[in-house]
């Protein structure tokens, strides 16, 4: 079920959101080489505590950490440990979130350690761009396959691949919600976009081939061939006037 949120709900949810992205901010700053994704989720999470909120990912399905932060190959869902060290040339996608006054909000980024290579810039470029993309196409009339078109588009006629067995969500009470938002689909299909939805667009692109594995821990997930692979997401709120993205520092 979808729930539809007033603008008195909308503005509480912004402070959530807010916090999301103060903490993303954050953590993508402690991105440097020589640090362990542990340090970068410890940050995450005295930020978020020090606003009054919650980390909303700790303990969220057994998940034991802030921050999901996954490193090249790693799509999302990277598990922070003491033993995973930064290096120059990697990329490292940080995905985050906080709850107050009952309502989430959500984001994510892929951040460079240092200088990358070309390739690694244009996909995280590349990714960056589509979900503004989406972004554009998140207006009250459209269609849900209008915002996964946006994303499945900009990206393969680009050269990258779209994942598909992990989408995009609503977002709101709960962190995830309803409906589930993919970054593929066809225009003017799907469900129809109202006033007072709140979704999390997340593209999580590939610069080799779309498919994925899960390694032994159950939730890191990687792409299959070993390419890289970016992911970033904003929480966005449907108005009457427009996208309004809840995440935007």
């Amino acid at each position: 079920m979808i729930v539809l949120k007033s603008a008195r709900e909308i503005d509480i949810m912004r402070k959530a959101c807010q916090i999301s992205a103060e903490a993303l901010k954050v953590a993508g700053e402690a991105v440097k080489e020589g640090v362990s994704t542990y340090e970068i989720d410890r940050i995450a999470y005295e930020y978020i505590k020090k606003q009054g909120a919650e980390p909303n990912f700790l303990n969220y399905n057994g998940y034991p950490a802030t921050a999901c932060i996954s490193i090249n190959d790693e799509i999302i869902h990277g598990i922070p440990s003491k033993n995973r060290i930064l290096h120059r040339g990697d990329i490292v996608s940080i995905d985050l979130g906080a709850k107050i006054d009952g309502y989430n909000g959500d984001n994510a980024a892929t951040f460079a350690v240092g200088e990358i290579s070309d390739e690694a810039k244009r996909l995280c470029e590349v990714t960056e761009e589509s979900l503004y993309k989406a972004i554009e196409k998140a207006v009250a009339g459209g269609r849900l396959g209008d915002i996964g078109y946006a994303v499945q588009s900009y990206c393969e006629d680009r050269g990258f691949s779209v994942v598909r067995e992990y989408t995009g969500h609503g977002v709101g009470t709960h962190l995830h919600e309803d409906p589930s938002v993919p970054n593929y689909g066809t225009p003017g299909r799907g469900v129809r976009l109202l006033p007072g939805m709140t979704i999390a667009i997340e593209p999580m692109i590939n610069l080799g081939k779309p498919a994925i594995k899960v390694m032994p821990d159950g939730w890191t997930v990687k792409t299959k061939d070993g390419s890289l692979a970016a992911h970033f997401e904003h929480t966005v709120a449907i108005t009457s006037s427009g996208p309004v993205i809840l995440t935007k520092i």
